[in-house]
């Protein structure tokens, strides 16, 4: 039997990069998706792939929260899963970064997770429990310079993950909730960040550069992360952090030359 027979969950930015891996892994599992994003057709794309259900949301609007959570119970009798996923990453020193573009930042990275909890956690006490992924990053574990906005998102995503995780906990209601941190994994966000010159940054290089295993991770990497996390094997797990970044956030090490 598939890891997640019987249980119907909601993915956030799920047409593309880690959203869609998870959508892939998940359905592979037995798991019945709805998937939300901005980019209709790679989510319709992705959809197609997994046998799911795809509804254009922009995850800071909360009008149209309830209707993505009937969606779910309509469809399929019930919501057992969350992948909060759907960020974005504004690169460049704070000083220079405009107002809008910090707000904007917050509003989908922390804004939009708070509003995917809001409407989820009672459909998800109708189902009898379930779990939370929220997706944070290496970046919501330590700072980086050029990376202040994204970090505070990332880093208050992972506190309210916590503090979730407690007040599920405390309502006894069955429902888990995590965060996973990935640390420099190659999927097409890479390609929207200048790294000056009109040139993209390069996953790959930064890796090597960075990583101490040496090799950029994928986005199946961190979907098989947010499967544990949202299957029974992980039954114990709450208020945790399950970081998959290469050692990123272990320490350096150092290449002697031969």
């Amino acid at each position: 039997m598939a890891q997640l027979d019987g249980k119907v969950g909601i993915i956030t930015g799920a047409a593309s990069g880690i959203g869609a891996a998870c959508a892939r892994v998940l359905a592979r599992e037995g798991a019945r998706l709805v998937l939300t994003d901005l980019d209709q057709t790679g989510g319709e794309r992705v959809a197609a792939e997994t046998g799911g259900v795809f509804v254009r949301h922009d995850v800071t609007d909360e009008s149209a929260w309830p209707a993505v959570v009937a969606t779910a119970e309509q469809r399929f009798g019930a919501l057992h899963i969350l992948v909060a996923n759907a960020g974005i990453g504004i690169m460049g020193p704070a000083i220079e970064m405009s107002f809008a573009d910090w707000r904007r930042q917050m509003a989908v990275n922390v804004d939009g997770v708070f509003l995917s909890v809001k409407y989820c956690i009672p459909a998800m006490r109708r189902s009898g429990g379930g779990s939370i992924v929220m997706m944070s990053s290496v970046a919501g574990l330590r700072g980086s310079a050029g990376l202040a906005g994204y970090s505070a998102t990332k880093g208050a995503v992972r506190l309210f993950a916590k503090s979730m995780a407690l007040e599920c906990a405390q309502a006894r209601d069955n429902i888990r909730v995590n965060s996973v941190h990935p640390g420099v994994i190659d999927t097409p966000i890479w390609g929207k960040l200048p790294a000056g010159a009109n040139m993209p940054l390069d996953a790959k290089a930064i890796a090597a550069a960075v990583v101490p295993i040496g090799e950029v991770g994928t986005a199946e990497d961190i979907a098989n992360g947010v499967l544990f996390l949202a299957s029974d094997a992980s039954r114990h797990v709450t208020g945790s952090e399950l970081v998959i970044d290469g050692g990123m956030t272990a320490g350096r090490v150092t290449r002697l030359q031969e």
